[in-house]
């Protein structure tokens, strides 16, 4: 029994052995493979020699017994051949058939090797044969020989190598037992046992090698299996340490069930890798049934704290330690949430108040609109805001000012609305308020009220003084309009009313609004088409000395004769050309028009024309005087352009880089309107002008007004001081032009000098006039 249990274990040694180096000859590839493949085949062919000859030194018959030495020779290599050629057949496709057909082909070996073993033992006597053992022990051979091979090979699982060396053994152990108990021996003095036939001892001599060889495989085998463990060990190591450094989670599942995870994903979930390992994936990500199938999914991480955590999924199949697994990688989506978030904020507020922008707003507003029309005996206030002489705080304190007043208003307004009611800023100065589910109309006007008082209390305190109002137009839905276009159009018109009645105060939509909206567009319209239509047109009024009456220039005024209604004032169409635009090419119709006609006056007659701060600032303007001079060959210094001070303060740098410009050409410059606005004496230092003008609201009451007639005083003596000749416009009366002669004052303008007219008249000052002039006027 010690040499059936030692047959045994030789065998078991040797059918795990030859598991163990299957697999590695399965994964070789190029001439390593032949050498695997010799030693696989050796393994498995002297193990089954072995076996068989181990089990028949424990046989004992109680007869003499030897062993042919050919026969011996042939058992082992018979053994080697089919093993050989089961293994090779075994490996040389990766289907169920080659290795069903390779494992028998060893089945086959084994029994070969172990009936050509049996023909090689010699005893006294013959050997009868059950034909029933034989051929199961045939069929225990196959069967055995073909379910380890195709366990050894088939797909991994846990365990299965031992299960494969389980059958490997099973078949050797089984063909030779089943068919040593099918073997009978019917012993005959009449036979005789070869002289040359090898005994026990010389057998049990080549059994021991066979073993040894046996044993040195399996030493190979398992070093080869070490190596391979820590190599593979460590680089599952380092493709973890390089996993755990990926940014995304990593999650490998095998049929839902979760593997193993990285450290990115462990701390998306909040849990130990231990509990989350053997979970099902989508307990721990829920994915909605419908996403199914996509590519990149966009699910959430539930946490262990019980919240949810935004992430993207992408799925992909992976062969993982031999197996086919899934790998999820998961991307966590909070930064992109927040940056996305981030962008729709920036689309729809105002970077510099943080308050909802147009686009937001009309979207707001279309959809209170739509609200609005299920309700019934519920309104929607629209109130449209216009900070009242804006532009002048970003002339006088600069835009960082201007900046700073747009969010003290934000602020301050935003402080007397609730939650639900929406504060907008459109552009520039210009603020709209949605105010949803009012009772009544007369809600909006108190929201009104409260913004003037807020913004009034503010101006006390403003670094900008009393600069800063606003005005408030009002629009109710549905009212006055069931659309958004006609509510921000009628809420408008109210702003423009309001601001037409004095400004920081509030008025309510009606329809004379819109009439006067509709006129005021008209007008916008035939303005931009009055020179086509050759409605505009020129006269001349004369600058005369009121020391000689020598008339020494004239100045260009514009004059519209409107096609439906006739002649229009200046002050009614300059304000809307400006503001419409229109402005800058009916100025630079009037400068060529003013130079063409002077050009045909006497040399030293010049002419003076208006220029907009909006001509002023306009990019090409001082190329078009030099354009204009050239077309018409006017000389520049019989030029003057009048600039009002209001120019100035709108962007200094700018009119200083024009007027320059314009100086260059060698055209004159004059201040006009001085003493209104916002004149100041650093204006005249700064800028290079050749003239001053007097309002003629002061000299229209030089003779009632002690004020008035100080200041004309003051400015004839600035004047002096600076050298610059002063004109002195509005005279009227002879009272008006004794008391700027007795001034010293030198050049006039009015209609007592002379009305403007389309004929250029260069007769002197009437001397009845000059005649008044208590003494003469110096120079």
């Amino acid at each position: 029994m010690r040499l059936v249990v030692l047959a045994a274990i030789i065998c078991a040694i040797s059918s795990f052995t030859t598991v163990n180096l299957l697999r590695h000859l399965n994964a070789s590839t190029g001439n390593g493979r032949y050498a695997w493949m010799v030693l696989t085949t050796a393994a498995t062919g002297f193990g089954i020699w072995a076996t068989h000859f181990i089990a028949m030194l424990a046989f004992a018959p109680a007869l003499p017994s030897a062993y042919d030495g050919p026969l011996t020779v042939l058992s082992l290599a018979v053994a080697l051949a089919l093993t050989g050629a089961g293994v090779t057949v075994a490996t040389s496709k990766d289907t169920v058939d080659h290795r069903l057909v390779g494992g028998s082909l060893i089945g086959a070996g084994i029994a070969g090797m172990h009936f050509i073993g049996m023909a090689a033992y010699k005893v006294p006597g013959a050997l009868a044969w059950d034909q029933l053992y034989v051929a199961a022990s045939l069929l225990a051979a196959v069967i055995f020989g073909a379910l380890a091979i195709q366990t050894a090979l088939g797909k991994v699982r846990r365990g299965q190598q031992w299960l494969a060396g389980t059958f490997l053994t099973l078949g050797i152990c089984g063909l030779h037992f089943i068919a040593m108990a099918a073997v009978t021996i019917q012993p005959d003095a009449a036979i005789d046992i070869p002289p040359a036939s090898i005994s026990p001892t010389l057998l049990a001599l080549g059994v021991a090698l066979a073993a040894f060889a046996i044993l040195l495989f399996s030493a190979i085998a398992l070093w080869i299996s070490i190596r391979d463990l820590q190599r593979n060990h460590a680089e599952e190591q380092r493709m973890r340490d390089l996993v755990n450094a990926a940014v995304e989670g990593l999650v490998v599942c095998r049929d839902g069930m979760v593997v193993t995870a990285n450290a990115s994903f462990v701390a998306m979930s909040g849990r130990p890798l231990g509990e989350i390992v053997h979970q099902r994936f989508c307990e721990l990500v829920p994915v909605e049934s419908d996403a199914v199938g996509r590519e990149r999914v966009e699910a959430a991480v539930q946490r262990k704290d019980g919240s949810r955590l935004p992430v993207e999924i992408i799925e992909r199949d992976i062969t993982y330690d031999g197996v086919p697994h899934t790998v999820y990688a998961v991307r966590d989506l909070r930064e992109r949430r927040k940056a996305e978030a981030d962008i729709r904020h920036l689309a729809m507020h105002d970077m510099l108040t943080g308050l909802p922008n147009r686009r937001a707003f009309n979207e707001r507003l279309e959809e209170e609109i739509v609200l609005h029309r299920k309700k019934t005996h519920r309104y929607l206030g629209l109130l449209c805001l216009d900070l009242d002489r804006f532009k002048e705080i970003n002339d006088l304190f600069g835009h960082a000012a201007g900046d700073a007043v747009l969010q003290q208003v934000a602020a301050s307004v935003g402080s007397v609305l609730s939650e639900r009611q929406l504060f907008a800023r459109l552009g520039g100065d210009e603020f709209a308020i949605l105010l949803p589910d009012l009772a009544n109309p007369s809600e909006a006007d108190d929201v009104a009220r409260k913004i003037l008082a807020t913004m009034r209390e503010q101006r006390g305190t403003a670094a900008t003084e009393n600069l800063v109002s606003t005005s408030i137009g009002i629009a109710i839905c549905p009212s006055d309009a069931t659309d958004a276009s006609d509510l921000i159009s009628h809420g408008d018109a109210a702003l423009y009313c309001a601001k037409g009645d004095g400004r920081d105060t509030w008025r309510r939509f009606d329809a004379s609004m819109g009439r006067a909206i509709r006129s005021r567009r008209i007008m916008e319209h035939d303005l931009r088409h009055a020179i086509s239509r050759d409605e505009m047109s020129l006269v001349y009024q004369p600058q005369k000395r009121l020391d000689t009456g020598e008339t020494i220039g004239f100045e260009a005024l514009l004059r519209w004769n409107r096609a439906e209604s006739g002649n229009i004032s200046p002050a009614t169409f300059i304000p809307v050309a400006e503001d419409s635009g229109a402005i800058v090419p009916i100025g630079r119709w009037v400068m060529e028009e003013a130079c063409r006609e002077a050009a045909t006056w006497p040399d030293h007659i010049s002419v003076a024309v208006n220029v907009s701060p909006v001509q002023l600032h306009y990019a090409s303007f001082a190329h078009d005087v030099r354009t204009i001079l050239a077309r018409t060959g006017l000389p520049a210094n019989r030029l003057e352009i009048e600039i009002t001070e209001t120019a100035l303060v709108r962007d200094m740098n700018r009119a200083l880089i024009a007027l320059r410009q314009i100086k260059a050409l060698g055209v004159r410059v004059a201040m006009d309107d001085f003493g209104t606005g916002y004149s100041s004496l650093s204006n005249l230092r700064a800028f290079p002008f050749d003239k001053i003008k007097i309002d003629g609201s002061f000299i229209r009451s030089v003779d009632t007004n002690p004020q008035a007639a100080t200041i004309v005083k003051a400015v004839l003596g600035i004047g002096r001081g600076l050298g610059l000749p002063v004109l002195a416009e509005g005279v009227e009366t002879s009272e008006e032009l004794k008391f700027l002669a007795d001034e010293f004052c030198q050049i006039g303008q009015g209609y007592l000098l002379g009305r403007p007219s389309h004929r250029v008249d260069l007769a002197p000052l009437p001397a009845a006039h000059h005649h008044a002039i208590a003494h003469p006027v110096g120079a």
